[in-house]
């Protein structure tokens, strides 16, 4: 049976198998992974638009909470349960459900979908590297320098390269830069308290939390928009912050993230991307952005994220704005990548995700992607979220009602009609809410779900889910426990990860953390010994100097101390 078993799976793509047991990775790679993903480029442009919005102070530390939460709770008891129990990417599961026509029309859109929002972040890490060169900022849909277009090839080039190499460097990648980050963006809104407490309160120092809000609703989050209009309010602010999302939670695209988690739990380490980048780094980047905009004379709708980010970090700001960018990027090209290899099965994950990458670079040279981001998550969410809904019927309901999993697949059809039709009507559905405004266009991914669940629950038991597949579901069960054989064969000769106790390593460790300890010092030192202006920007430019030192040594220790972790578990 292992020789049957190693003729039959030899010739399919690692990609297209369910994890084996052997490559799960523990909770640390998910919270590194959504932290560098979550605290990220994109929190500079949501930030100022909280702004430009109009909401309330109150209504954004409140909502950013509750929202966010919802949307942790989205990925735990929805997409990281799928994902764990078939271990499948959605768009390898999706086949089994709806069949190939479907599937390749879906992970086209996937591709597509990603490949644009990583260039958006590579345009947007693009726009700090600017500002070394003296170019301009790029205001039209099309770049009106060259050295720009130079600009984005390179940083495009460093994406393409971590996402290549898959999930595991990745994590890795978003590891190291998590903690940093999320450093930066508080030390961000530490740094510029003190010029927006001067031009409300008229002093440098901020007493109370009070005087916090005083602040927050009198120069940041004003309640209003900048043309006078009442702003957005709390439901919206949920709104936006769960469906900020929806695309991978609602919208099932994380399966191909949480195939490799140990534990369905592990969907609540979610938390250090949205708490922590979507809560604090949305609030922060808000900070940073009603600031810089009072030094450069401007408004904040008119900065990008490289101007905020060096007004309110100096050199440091340079490089936030291009890892933040990064991290991103990586994320988004990998899940492009998959989505691309599912439908081009022959050709390898890491060539797919390589003419992607050559895809990504070319339209990330046209700034236009960057600035319609929202727009794009917004309608990309309620583009996927149907097709989340088709499988989240077909694995978890369809068992409790009595009809079958993998009907379609069963009856060897290479197009599921119920499941393509209940994908278009449901876009009909959510998008003629939106056209009718009978709710808030946050929510319509909820509606949207729920009235796609049940159409196509309603269709497959009547074109077959529900007949007798006995016979179909024991070879179904034989074929898994066959997959399961073959990569226990494989892995035997694996090596277990073996954990880094040297003293030098711990050293390195240790002064990685001391590193981001001395920059968070200098932020405080500003924020709190800063009792005029002259004392401020005297404070300010000690932490623009020695904040940049100090990034460039955690950068050093904390990529060395992984290289040797990495190196004893090669050799």
């Amino acid at each position: 049976m292992e020789n049957t078993s190693q003729q039959n799976f030899d010739h399919l793509n690692e990609e297209q198998l369910p994890v084996p047991k052997s490559k799960l990775h523990g909770g640390k790679y998910f919270a590194g992974l959504y932290a560098g993903e979550h605290v990220a480029a994109t929190e500079f442009v949501i930030g100022a638009t909280f702004v430009s919005l109009g909401a309330g102070v109150q209504d954004i530390i409140l909502g950013l909470l509750i929202g966010n939460i919802l949307a942790v709770l989205s990925w735990t008891f929805i997409t990281a349960p799928i994902a764990v129990q078939t271990r499948l990417s959605l768009y390898t599961y999706l086949n089994k459900i709806a069949g190939d026509s479907m599937t390749k029309l879906y992970n086209w859109a996937n591709a597509i979908i990603f490949t644009v929002i990583s260039a958006a972040m590579i345009t947007v890490s693009a726009s700090a590297v600017r500002l070394l060169f003296d170019i301009p900022a790029q205001l039209h849909w099309y770049s009106t320098n060259l050295g720009f277009l130079l600009i984005v090839v390179a940083v495009g080039a460093v994406v393409v390269f971590v996402a290549i190499y898959g999930f595991k460097t990745v994590a890795n990648f978003s590891g190291i830069c998590a903690p940093w980050l999320f450093v930066l963006f508080v030390s961000g809104a530490l740094l510029l308290l003190p010029v927006l407490s001067h031009a409300v309160l008229g002093e440098t120092s901020v007493g109370s939390f009070q005087e916090f809000l005083k602040i927050g609703s009198e120069s940041i989050w004003k309640g209003v928009t900048n043309t006078g209009e009442s702003g957005i309010g709390l439901l919206e602010v949920i709104g936006f912050a769960w469906a900020a999302n929806s695309i991978t939670h609602f919208g099932l695209i994380d399966m191909a993230l949480f195939r490799f988690a140990k534990k369905p739990s592990y969907g609540l380490y979610t938390s250090f991307g949205m708490l922590f980048g979507h809560y604090i780094a949305w609030i922060a980047a808000g900070i940073m952005g009603a600031g810089a905009a009072i030094l450069l004379k401007q408004d904040v709708i008119a900065l990008d994220p490289g101007d905020v980010a060096f007004k309110a970090l100096g050199a440091s700001g340079f490089i936030i704005v291009i890892v933040a960018g990064w991290t991103t990027a990586n994320a988004n090209l990998y899940r492009a990548g998959l989505a691309a290899q599912a439908i081009f099965t022959s050709c390898s994950r890491r060539k797919a995700t390589i003419i992607v990458g050559i895809f990504t670079v070319i339209i990330a040279c046209f700034p236009f992607v960057f600035s319609k981001i929202l727009p794009l998550l917004t309608y990309a969410g309620l583009l996927v979220v149907p097709v989340g809904a088709i499988v989240f019927a077909e694995h978890f309901i369809f068992p409790k009602i009595g009809l079958n999993r993998y009907w379609a697949y069963y009856k060897d059809l290479t197009t599921s009609k119920p499941a393509i039709i209940s994908w278009i009507v449901g876009l009909v559905f959510g998008f003629a809410l939106n056209a009718l405004d009978i709710m808030s266009f946050y929510y319509l991914f909820i509606p949207t779900w729920i009235f796609t669940i049940i159409l196509y629950t309603v269709l497959a038991k009547f074109n077959g889910a529900s007949e007798d597949f006995t016979e179909e579901i024991q070879k179904e069960k034989e074929l898994q426990e066959n997959i399961k054989s073959y990569q226990e064969s494989k892995s035997r000769n694996d090596k277990e990860h073996v954990d880094d106790t040297s003293v030098f390593s711990k050293i390195l460790k240790g002064l990685s953390i001391i590193f981001l300890l001395i920059i968070v010092i200098l932020a405080i030192n500003t924020f709190v010994n800063s009792e005029n202006l002259d004392i401020y920007y005297t404070n300010k430019n000690l932490f623009n100097t020695y904040a940049f030192v100090a990034t460039l040594g955690y950068f050093i220790t904390a990529y060395w101390a992984l290289k040797r972790s990495q190196t004893l578990n090669k050799n």
